[in-house]
């Protein structure tokens, strides 16, 4: 499979976006999906991906603590381009568990409950969605963290036995928001509030001017600890 990898970044080389999302659309068909989290990079790859194949599978989680202008920002996606994002839940009664055991917002008493949390909310329900799958498509770009700054456009996922695609890895913030105004593409209100990363309502807070566009993420632990563990290298 390195050998592979290797191939495909190698063919992919200088090739736009738009170009490696046909590319993976018509070699992988019915064995590939974008994981959206409703960002704007997740929502650049709904516009190019629907315009490519409208058909092709797009997949969300809701982990039951998103903020309310990310549920209208999935209704929207799908009114604009007249699509179903497929929403995925966490187990209830592993969600049950986890709280009885650890409490409502155990994430804030140390990295290992967030993790706990982490896993049950999202890591559980994405290998559900990840059966039958052979490459999903993700909106990483290295400038977004630390932990992204050696990722490339195609890796190999070790932990799920796929294929992830990157088309964006070499897109900057203002690349992703020229792309969005051009394009009209919805994207979350909340980004006009201070908020460039959004994710769990507990867990994002806004940034001030400066700050690292991640900073607004798990604020209280440190940059290199920052993921939730769906793109642990």
């Amino acid at each position: 499979m390195k050998e592979r990898i290797e191939q495909l970044n190698k063919q992919l080389k200088g090739k736009s976006p738009e170009d490696a999302l046909k590319f993976f659309l018509n070699e992988y068909k019915d064995k590939i999906a974008l994981s959206s989290s409703l960002s704007i990079e997740d929502q650049v790859l709904t516009d190019l991906i629907v315009k490519i194949d409208k058909s092709a599978r797009i997949f969300t989680l809701d982990t039951g603590r998103l903020f309310p202008e990310t549920y209208s920002l999935i209704d929207k996606t799908n009114i604009r381009y007249d699509i179903k994002i497929e929403v995925l839940f966490p187990d209830y009664k592993e969600v049950e568990k986890l709280v009885k055991a650890e409490g409502i917002n155990l994430f804030y008493a140390g990295i290992e409950q967030r993790k706990t949390c982490c896993r049950i909310r999202k890591l559980n329900p994405l290998k559900r969605a990840f059966e039958g799958l052979e490459v999903w498509i993700c909106g990483l770009r290295r400038e977004q963290s630390v932990t992204r700054q050696n990722m490339q456009h195609v890796e190999w996922d070790e932990s799920n036995g796929l294929i992830k695609l990157n088309p964006l890895i070499d897109f900057t913030e203002q690349q992703a928001w020229d792309y969005i105004k051009k394009k009209s593409v919805p994207y979350n209100k909340l980004h006009d509030k201070g908020f460039p990363s959004i994710g769990c309502q507990p867990c994002t807070r806004a940034v001030v001017p400066g700050e690292d566009i991640r900073a607004g993420r798990w604020w209280w632990e440190n940059p290199e600890q920052k993921e939730c563990g769906l793109h642990k290298r």
